[in-house]
Order: structure tokens, then C-alpha cells, then sequence
């Protein structure tokens, strides 16, 4: 163990980006001793003024806690800052914040479990304005002793969810939220681009934007046990019903002067599965289109 004398409880917080530092400024809020480094210099100040240590190295902050948290750009900014100190994280509890693949995180789990690092990945499901308060949702894979003692400290942040031993389940989970999340909002974009061309304002159309697919999540459940029991001859919007709507709304992109990017995406999935011979079946069939990669 490499933790002998270092306060029980402390964090060690490696990336001080704008997600970083409203972690760090959680942690202080809460009374734990924080300790933060970051690669670009001045960026401390002020979560040093509010109490927490500044650490010139990673190394120097590794071995001033007992938990380090890395919040970084990448998975290689992780490897490039960790692999050096892998013997100073040695009895310590590792958890990454940072955006990886399920893949990337299982090596990383791996990596310290070689080193007796104790590991969780986590994934931060909330903008930085969020953490700490009741919206915020935080995912965890890894450790489940890990997560069981942290626990605590994760709800400082937000809901803490534990999603397995698994390292890599916690950044699958987020992906997939995010992958939504991006469809949605570049659907959003592509909507606004129509309207704002005929004089109506991005505002109001996200008014009326709201509604509709705040309506639209409660299907989700439906469309969920159609493609768990891979039925898609029930009722619903055909394929081929579906390719006509989408037609519909690239002519009319055009005709506005916007680019039909967003709805060619969806088409070609459609088109896929129409030319495969399923057409006269339920659009969740695209699911199929996807899945087949």
C-alpha cells in the first residue's frame, strides 16, 4: 500500500477542464480534501483560493490521496498521464471520468488491476451547471467495493449508478445515451434550419419542438419490446410508409434551401430494409439495419 499517512477520504482530482473544476468544487463544498493538478498552469487558482492543494506533478498529487479521479480529454491523454505513476497508484482507488469506448476502459481497468490499482469507470450524464444538483446522473462499472465505500463521495456529484463488474459497461451506457442525444439535437438543428428560412425564430419552433418529442420518449417502451422480441409485422408505420414521409421532408428541405443531411441518414436504413423485403413491415426494423452494421 502506498497510502500510508495520506488523510482518509482525500481526492486527487487530474484535469482541471470546465467539467473538472465544478467536480473539484463539489468535493470542497462537501469538506473533502482535494488535491488538483492540471497540465495547463493557472487554471487552480481558484479551487486553491476556496482551500483545495495544488500539486506541480502528477506524482505529487497521485501520492496526496487515496482516491484519484482523472477527468481528462481522452483515452490517450489518460494513458499518457497515468502509465508514469502506475507504482504511486498502487493500493489507491482509480476512478475515470473521462470520455473512453467500453473497450478503452476495460484496458484501463486491466492496466491497474495488474498494478492493484482499484478501478471504476464512471460517466457523467449531466453539463457541468448540473453536478451536485438533483438532475445530475452519474454511471459506474468496475470495483463493486469500490463503488459500495465512494458512494458517499459519487452522490456529492450526482444519482450514482452502478452498472457492473464490467469495466467497459458504464462508458457503453453513456455512449449509447449520448448517441440519442447527438441524433436528437442534429434533428433539432436540421428542423430549425427549415423554419428559420421562412422568417419563424429557432425559439419558437423549440417551443413547439419541446412538446412533440417530449410526447414522442413515451413510445419508447413499445418500440423497446418490439426489437427485444424481434417482431416487427405488428401495427405501426410501415418501411415503405416511412421512405415516403422521409422523401417528403428531404423535398422540402431542398425547396427551403437546407441541406437533407440528417433525414438522408435515416432514409438509407429505411431504404435498406425495403430492398432487403421488409417493407411492409414496422419502421423499428431499422434496429435490424443498424445491428447488422
Amino acid at each position: 500500500m502506498k497510502n500510508d499517512g495520506v488523510t482518509k477520504g482525500s481526492v486527487a482530482l487530474l484535469g482541471l477542464g470546465e467539467m473538472g473544476r465544478v467536480l473539484a468544487e463539489r468535493l470542497l463544498d462537501a469538506g473533502y480534501p482535494v488535491t488538483v493538478w492540471n497540465r495547463t498552469p493557472g487554471r487552480d487558482t481558484a479551487l486553491v483560493e476556496r482551500g483545495a492543494r495544488r500539486a506541480e506533478t502528477v506524482r505529487e498529487a497521485v501520492t496526496a490521496a487515496t482516491t484519484v479521479v482523472t477527468c481528462l480529454f481522452d483515452h490517450a491523454s489518460v494513458r499518457e498521464t497515468l502509465e508514469p505513476v502506475g507504482a504511486d497508484l498502487a493500493g489507491r482507488t482509480l476512478v475515470d471520468l473521462t470520455t473512453t469506448t467500453p473497450n478503452e476502459a476495460r484496458w484501463l481497468g486491466g492496466w491497474a488491476e495488474e498494478r492493484g490499482i482499484e478501478h471504476l469507470d464512471g460517466a457523467i450524464m449531466a453539463t457541468p451547471s448540473m453536478i451536485g444538483a438533483p438532475e445530475a446522473s452519474l454511471l459506474y462499472s468496475g470495483s463493486a467495493e469500490a463503488f459500495g465505500r465512494h458512494r458517499t463521495l459519487f452522490e456529492v456529484w450526482g444519482s450514482a449508478t452502478y452498472d457492473g463488474a464490467d469495466h467497459g459497461a458504464a462508458s457503453l451506457f453513456d455512449l449509447a445515451l449520448l448517441s440519442g442525444m447527438y441524433t436528437m439535437f442534429t434533428g433539432f438543428a436540421h428542423g430549425a434550419a427549415m423554419v428559420t428560412s421562412a422568417g419563424v425564430t429557432a425559439e419558437e419552433f423549440a417551443h413547439r419542438s419541446a412538446r412533440l418529442l417530449s410526447a414522442m420518449t413515451g413510445v419508447f417502451p413499445m418500440t423497446a419490446k418490439v426489437i427485444d422480441e424481434g417482431d416487427y409485422t405488428g401495427p405501426g408505420q410501415s418501411l415503405e410508409w416511412t421512405a415516403t414521409a422521409l422523401d417528403t421532408i428531404a423535398r422540402a428541405s431542398a425547396e427551403q434551401g437546407v441541406s437533407p443531411g440528417p433525414i438522408e441518414m435515416t432514409r438509407a436504413l429505411v431504404l435498406a430494409q425495403i430492398e432487403a423485403g421488409y417493407g411492409n413491415e414496422n419502421s423499428d426494423r431499422i434496429y435490424e439495419e443498424l445491428r447488422a452494421g
